[in-house]
């Protein structure tokens, strides 16, 4: 049929909540939103009362390197695991979503820069076949002398739509001390006292010309369209020196001054789901409550958990002052400005269909249908009764 009316349902427009209302889906958009009548031949969903708002547009999600390395060296091959990240990420919620691929040279695992490029190469190659828009983060460790022509190609080739860089230097940002950063290796990749200090004399002696590194690869970016974001901001400073090269995305800012001055200078913040969830960072950061309750987060990512996105969304109108609205503003709207998609991320007359329906079996929010440019790529029943 050309035409689809979702009916019954509470919208999540971008400002407001629609009880009781409907939408219509023609040609793969949102032709209108609580028409007068139901055009004739289209076909009618009742969705029940369940909410139904925008498709969640994730910015943030290294989930795909667990694809693609479940267990340390046990390798699936890259069509594999892509698709099933693509699944996993339909089954949350999340039509857009941005693989972040770490480029660290052979420093923390997976993040070798050829295979690490081979990986971002396999997202484009089951774009055309996957559930949902599946694309492309690189993370440029920017002591790494290495990544700098493998992330300039993957720029010319079209095969990047975000930059971010990180800077994993032990002393500041997420690593406050040497301490944290050798601990951090030793529980993460299992690496030896001899390999820690051969990893760390390495990373100091490569941080020699990494500005010059990243002013080269902002330029690049920028001439293909490319969004930048800067990694774990802990100062003003450090979100000075960003925003005076063009970055526009702090991801996962360490502390209240930073995200504060983040959001003071134009820049779009944003904080991991899985933060909301566990009440706490993973590294000892800034709780992500309290940067909403302070007004200085746009974004919510799922970081490494999907499936956190949709219940964090939810749930935050019951832990904050903030509505539902605004809720979902942070992982739809708001990305999508902060990714500069125009076509996206609001329930609006014009926009793509991307949408999705919210279940809560046994108080628990999950997603229940989703489309993508109106076409049903996901459904789940949890109501058998």
């Amino acid at each position: 049929m050309s035409k689809t009316v979702l009916n019954n349902a509470k919208i999540v427009l971008a400002d407001q909540v629609l009880e009781n209302a409907s939408l219509v889906i023609e040609h793969g958009l949102i032709a209108e939103i609580n028409p007068g009548s139901v055009p004739s031949g289209a076909e009618l969903i009742d969705l029940q009362g369940r909410v139904l708002m925008p498709g969640m547009i994730d910015l943030h999600c290294d989930a795909l390197e667990k694809e693609v390395e479940p267990r340390p060296n046990v390798h699936f091959p890259l069509d594999f695991a892509v698709a099933q990240a693509d699944k996993r990420n339909a089954i949350s919620g999340i039509t857009t979503v941005y693989h972040a691929i770490a480029f660290a040279n052979d420093e923390l695992g997976l993040r070798n820069n050829d295979f690490a490029a081979s990986i971002a190469k396999a997202v484009h190659a089951w774009a055309p076949h996957g559930l949902i828009d599946n694309r492309v983060h690189c993370r440029y460790e920017i002591t790494d002398e290495s990544g700098l022509p493998v992330l300039l190609d993957l720029i010319a080739n079209d095969d990047m739509h975000l930059l971010s860089l990180m800077d994993h230097t032990p002393g500041q940002g997420q690593f406050k001390n040497m301490a944290a950063y050798r601990d951090y290796l030793a529980r993460s990749y299992k690496k030896s006292e001899a390999e820690l200090d051969d990893i760390i004399d390495k990373k100091l002696a490569s941080a020699e010309g990494a500005f010059e590194r990243a002013k080269t690869l902002i330029a690049a970016a920028h001439a293909k369209g490319v969004s930048v974001a800067s990694h774990d901001d802990d100062n003003r400073e450090r979100i000075e020196t960003m925003t005076s090269l063009g970055v526009k995305i702090s991801e996962f800012p360490i502390n209240m001054d930073a995200a504060s001055a983040a959001r003071e200078l134009g820049m779009s913040t944003v904080f991991g789901a899985p933060n909301i969830l566990r009440g706490k960072s993973q590294s000892g950061s800034m709780k992500a409550l309290d940067a909403i309750e302070a007004g200085v987060a746009d974004c919510l990512c799922a970081d490494y958990a999907p499936a956190a996105l949709i219940v964090a969304v939810i749930k935050l109108p019951s832990l904050t002052d903030i509505d539902l609205a605004a809720a979902v503003r942070l992982v739809t709207l708001n990305p999508a400005k902060a990714a500069g998609l125009d076509d996206r991320g609001e329930i609006a007359v014009g926009k793509r269909a991307d949408l999705i329906m919210v279940d809560m079996p046994a108080g628990l929010p999950q997603v229940g249908r989703v489309w993508l440019k109106g076409q049903t790529v996901y459904q789940g029943v949890y109501d058998h009764g």
